[in-house]
């Protein structure tokens, strides 16, 4: 006797099931009684499609990891062919060659000023790795004494405990404010900041003072100081000009402290350079890359050193190298992943490509510049963003739910930092996509703000 088919499930019940089965990150799940779960069945391109056949433009590349679109023939080719050949086998006492190109590789892309991939699996795992290395290093060259770090004011590194050390978004971290080793908090270079008649550039220069007056004062006390270059992402998109960057690398040289660039965010492309450094003329000691160096396939992050620091390792005594791990450390899986997408930039003129469609897209939202209620419409790279200027304090606490509510039913899938939008798209969309996201966009902003008034 044949078995009978299952029922199907409806949309509904797997959003229920979820609700009951699934703590979900970075979300009150009490916010579900009314804000929707999108039960997502499957991703293609730009676009995701719930189980009722609706469409999504993933206009956030789901949380700025999808860079090529989702089900990439290219990406999905290269798994399927790693799969029939190795799936994962451990890094320590083994190695295999996905980790090793994609080191060479992205060693390469630096002209070989950085190297010694360290692989792990997230982008706070990445920063307590680079916070770790430097102050072991600094230990093995007989500066114990260089425990501190430094981090931007409203910068945001991760959610582990090492990482809200150096992270300074009151939301994240003032609940386990016990646990957290703190560190020192630098003005941020933030353009929005600018006084009247100042430019980006006199922002980043008085945040650099603030950061000499503290060097001053403990630089033989800090080992690094951790910095997004050109975008603080979690910060609202709050973006600062280049000669930040390249003034940090001049006092960190001067007064001997490391410098560590989470790329995690900003890497792979998304300010315009594959490497937002570059756009500065500097590299750092340490450079973190994680979210979309795998295209949005697989967890994976990596950090890249200096010879100098990986030689401070380097002895017979064990102790004193860098005894970090986890198991599923440079996967291989995730590393052919990443191995893809380097090639899709190497093949396809990716930077050339998204510099063009973002003037597109920068374009297209231009008449939000005149928006009453728009503030600092501002772009690098492929990440746009502006603020609202709301006035009421309970609809500014609102506005980030609303709003995305309202995309959704525009088949947008944003969602605001506060009371920032802000746009990080995949690089594969078709100007008409380009033109939708940005038509939807303001459509949604005026919606939201109707239900305000």
């Amino acid at each position: 006797m044949e078995k009978s088919a299952a029922p199907p499930v409806s949309p509904e019940d797997w959003v229920a099931r979820s609700l009951r089965a699934v703590w979900h990150p970075c979300t009150q799940m009490k916010h579900h009684e009314r804000l929707p779960l999108i039960p997502v069945a499957r991703g293609q391109g730009a676009w995701l499609y719930d189980r009722a056949g609706h469409r999504y433009l993933d206009a956030i590349s789901s949380w700025w990891v999808n860079l090529f679109g989702h089900a990439n023939p290219r990406i999905n080719a290269a798994l399927k062919d790693q799969l029939d050949t190795l799936e994962h086998a451990m890094l320590a006492g083994c190695t295999h060659e996905p980790a090793v190109e994609l080191a060479e590789r992205l060693s390469a892309l630096t002209g070989n000023t950085l190297g010694h991939a360290f692989f792990a699996s997230d982008g706070a795992s990445a920063v307590e790795i680079a916070l770790k290395m430097s102050f072991h290093s600094w230990r093995n060259r007989g500066y114990a004494d260089k425990q501190e770090f430094v981090c931007i004011a409203n910068s945001y590194h991760g959610e582990t405990i090492g990482a809200l050390g150096v992270t300074d978004v009151a939301l994240f971290k003032d609940a386990y404010d016990p646990l957290i080793r703190h560190a020192h908090v630098v003005a941020s270079p933030d353009a929005r900041l600018a006084q009247a008649g100042e430019t980006a550039a006199d922002v980043a220069r008085r945040a650099l003072d603030n950061v000499r007056a503290l060097f001053d004062a403990r630089a033989n006390r800090i080992a690094a100081l951790i910095v997004e270059p050109l975008v603080q992402c979690a910060a609202g998109m709050a973006m600062h000009d280049t000669s930040y960057v390249a003034g940090l690398r001049a006092l960190c040289d001067q007064y001997g402290v490391h410098l560590i660039a989470d790329e995690i965010a900003v890497g792979c492309g998304r300010t315009g350079t594959f490497f937002a450094c570059e756009q500065a003329g500097v590299w750092p000691d340490f450079l973190c890359l994680s979210k979309g160096i795998s295209g949005g396939y697989l967890p994976l992050s990596i950090v890249l050193s200096r010879d100098e620091i990986y030689a401070a390792f380097y002895h017979d005594d064990i102790a004193r190298g860098f005894l970090h791990s986890h198991s599923y450390t440079g996967n291989p899986l995730a590393c052919r992943a990443a191995l893809a997408t380097l090639d899709l930039f190497a093949s396809e003129n990716v930077l050339a490509a998204n510099a063009r469609k973002s003037a597109t897209l920068e374009a297209a939202l231009a008449p939000l510049a005149e928006h009453a209620q728009v503030r600092n419409l501002r772009q690098r790279g492929t990440i746009f963003a502006f603020d609202a200027a709301i006035d009421d304090p309970q609809h500014a606490r609102t506005f980030s739910r609303r709003f995305f509510e309202n995309a959704l039913q525009r088949e947008l899938l944003l969602r605001p930092i506060g009371t920032t939008v802000y746009l990080m798209p995949p690089y594969i969309l078709a100007d008409e996509e380009l033109a939708l996201l940005a038509e939807r966009t303001r459509d949604t902003f005026d919606a939201t703000l109707a239900e305000a008034r």
